[in-house]
């Protein structure tokens, strides 16, 4: 239970199904559209992301905490962390070389280079290590459409691609900005335990009122966000406007409503909860939105 923690199991499993469902929930059911990536290379891709994911989370907790507080030592610690972090690099290498984009390995090493440096260097800057992992958060999504989109443009309507990897483009976007909440619910958590890790998180240099007025700032984005796309994409498809009513706008806006009250520790953990359901339903409804066009548009 402890090295499932470690590697930020909950988090990986959204990661994985946000890039399953992208497949085979949308790009899967494009008519025409075939993938660079067949089932099983795109498989790699989703373990590679996991891979590197999972090794990011296990070297910000070990330098946040020690190794100890998993029941590991320090060395093995390091050695798992290499083993993730290598094996999702050359899986990323394999599958860059693949499709004939190499310099695309960089869709990786930029997760890699940005959580270690984030553990080793940013966590005493304010609020960069909060930006490093938001952008880790939008490349698991663009990574989709590098490996799998880009490579067949040429050989497809390129106004429909445009369109696909638009799609995907305005997904990260929404993950990057949600993501970059998310940190900063977490953050509001525990500002003392931190402190007295040497941190520098927003609710330390300003305090911790004011730094989830920021929170409720940030949210107020995301929900600039879900109209304009309710607007530009749903307003024909009334299911997928439904399901992005109720399980995303919905539970953002309670999160919005109780930033102003919330005090506690088990209250921010509570929003945190509720901020990565919104990863999840928002990763899902993509493939709302595929059935809804396919069966009642």
């Amino acid at each position: 239970m402890k090295f499932l923690k470690l590697i930020g199991f909950e988090n990986l499993v959204i990661l994985a199904f946000a890039q399953l469902i992208f497949k085979y929930g949308f790009l899967d059911l494009q008519p025409g559209l075939t993938l660079t990536l067949n089932s099983a290379n795109y498989a790699l891709l989703v373990l590679a992301s996991v891979l590197i994911g999972a090794g990011g989370f296990l070297i910000t907790n070990i330098t946040a905490k020690g190794s100890q507080a998993y029941g590991l030592s320090e060395s093995v610690a390091y050695y798992i962390y290499g083993a993730f972090t290598i094996g999702g690099l050359i899986i990323g290498y394999y599958l860059s070389d693949l499709i004939g984009r190499t310099s695309f390995l960089m869709a990786f090493a930029i997760p890699v280079a940005t959580l270690y440096f984030y553990s080793t260097n940013l966590r005493q800057s304010l609020l960069l290590g909060n930006v490093a992992i938001a952008i880790v958060t939008g490349i698991s999504i663009m990574i989709i459409g590098f490996f799998a989109v880009y490579p067949v443009f040429g050989n497809v309507d390129p106004v429909r691609l445009s369109t696909i990897f638009g799609l995907i483009r305005d997904y990260a976007v929404f993950a990057l900005i949600a993501g970059f909440l998310t940190t900063l619910l977490n953050d509001l958590k525990n500002p003392d335990g931190d402190y007295n890790e040497g941190l520098n998180t927003l609710p330390i240099a300003i305090g911790r009122d004011r730094a989830a007025k920021v929170a409720f700032g940030v949210g107020l984005v995301l929900v600039a966000l879900l109209l304009y796309y309710a607007n530009t994409y749903l307003k024909e498809l009334l299911l997928s406007l439904g399901y992005g009513l109720l399980f995303v706008l919905g539970p953002i806006i309670y999160i919005l409503i109780n930033l102003w009250t919330a005090k506690t520790h088990k209250e921010f953990a509570m929003l945190e909860i509720v901020m990565k359901a919104v990863l999840f339903f928002t990763a899902a409804s993509i493939a709302v939105i595929s059935y809804n066009i396919h069966y009642h548009a």
